[in-house]
């Protein structure tokens, strides 16, 4: 329905959008990893229809209605004539924040969940705490933001964190915490005494500290509490568990360790540590009715892990035979290694994001259907809210369309002139994307 702009009330004139929802909308629960998000897009007029099965569909149909809509230089707003029938490929599509390295005020979150559902993303993987701080505020163990966090004011309250899980509902996109053990725990220890082991240096402690002491009862006293907590307030079925880059360095020199080690029958190979560790947590997990997803080293280090653990690959070596063993294994995975958006470089990095294929590794069609699909990754090293929005986008919409798209769209050139229209189009709408390459947005 295109219409000069000389004859101004001349051509077809759309007057309404009818949406409708067949099913149980599911418009007052959580969104899942098993949500219908398929619509049928019919524009003509004088009446448009959306038709979709649950709520959420609806909602990446209206997103998509109104990437149909554009201004022509008289101001006149025109709307394609079209006919889209459209679910996504992969039902995990994510972006991982980073609030430990730097705090991000919730509005910038909300920022980030804006842009997401503009890019019809609908995961937030939220890597809460870390090393550097502990934000979170948890009522059962409030110390550990007290003394963990940077200062009291860069906390994220229950009422922080209740805001976000809603602001992310009413956006179809599902927040999955991360609470990274037993490595990546400084902060913890700071509020919550004899979590973490104390290192030596031959029979003298050396007044540091490693991971979390693996061997003491209360530990997993204290694990159980906390999860229990977690698990209350996100609503979500699954809880992302960490379990990478473990420093075995101050276990080895701890003689408690060592003892215990022996008694296991360990041997010196800490993996076996770890593994024990894990698959306590695991089971607490399990115990709360949750799922768990964890890192890959948790699967190389031949865990037992409950069946529907879900893996997260992040090694950019061999990423590949990583996602083929894992699926092999019976395990569902996620995708990331391609996808480090913290990883700066000079050039059109975005082309690299678009080309990756995430089933392309040996296997079966039933390992195949195994890869829920994929997380682009901004670790907050050198990120805060003065740059998130602009490294996140359009970067990252390169890897959102990967995730949602049929594998045949693939032209460089043809994605280049949408994601060029898509930045201006989320500029426009208060979201600060940087340029993909040279040009200018009207």
């Amino acid at each position: 329905m295109r219409r000069s702009p000389a004859k101004f009330q001349a051509g077809p004139q759309l007057q309404q959008l009818l949406v409708t929802i067949s099913l149980e909308s599911e418009c007052d629960s959580f969104p899942s990893v098993s949500s219908d998000e398929s619509y049928t897009l019919t524009v003509r007029e004088p009446v448009a229809t959306l038709k979709a099965n649950r709520v959420w569909g609806a909602l990446r149909g209206l997103e998509t209605f109104s990437q149909l809509i554009y201004q022509d230089s008289y101001g006149t707003f025109t709307v394609n004539e079209a006919n889209i029938t459209d679910s996504p490929r992969f039902p995990h599509r994510g972006i991982l924040i980073d609030t430990s390295r730097h705090f991000l005020p919730v509005k910038s979150i909300f920022k980030t969940l804006d842009a997401m559902a503009f890019n019809k993303f609908n995961v937030l993987h939220w890597h809460i705490v870390d090393d550097q701080s502990f934000p979170y505020q948890s009522i059962t163990f409030p110390e550990l933001s007290n003394k963990g966090s940077y200062t009291l004011s860069h906390v994220y309250t229950p009422n922080d964190v209740r805001k976000v899980i809603e602001y992310a509902r009413l956006r179809g996109i599902r927040v999955i915490p991360e609470f990274d053990t037993p490595g990546h725990t400084e902060s913890w220890g700071k509020g919550q005494k004899d979590l973490l082991t104390p290192c030596y240096k031959g029979q003298k402690s050396t007044h540091s500290v490693g991971p979390i002491n693996p061997i003491l009862n209360t530990t997993y006293t204290f694990l159980t509490m906390l999860f229990k907590e977690i698990s209350k307030v996100f609503p979500d079925q699954f809880i992302h568990l960490g379990g990478d880059e473990v420093e075995f360095d101050c276990w080895a020199s701890d003689p408690d360790i060592h003892n215990f080690m022996k008694k296991k029958r360990f041997g010196q190979d800490f993996t076996k540590l770890e593994s024990f560790y894990m698959q306590k947590l695991l089971s607490i997990i399990a115990s709360l009715n949750k799922g768990s997803i964890v890192w890959q080293e948790v699967f190389d280090h031949k865990d037992k892990l409950q069946p529907g653990t879900i893996i997260q690959v992040w090694k950019i070596e061999m990423y590949d035979s990583e996602l083929s063993q894992v699926t092999a294994s019976g395990f569902p995975a996620i995708l990331s290694a391609p996808w480090y958006l913290d990883n700066i470089s000079y050039g059109q990095d975005w082309r690299q994001y678009y080309l990756v294929e995430p089933l392309d590794f040996q296997g079966s069609d039933k390992q195949r259907k195994l890869v829920l699909g994929g997380e682009a990754c901004l670790w907050g090293e050198y990120v805060d809210a003065t740059n998130l929005t602009p490294r996140l986008w359009p970067r990252a919409s390169a890897v959102g369309e990967r995730l949602w798209s049929d594998e045949e769209v693939r032209d460089l050139s043809d994605a280049f002139n949408r994601l060029s229209r898509h930045r201006c189009r989320m500029l426009r709408r208060g979201i600060s994307a940087q340029p993909l390459f040279v040009g200018f947005c009207d």
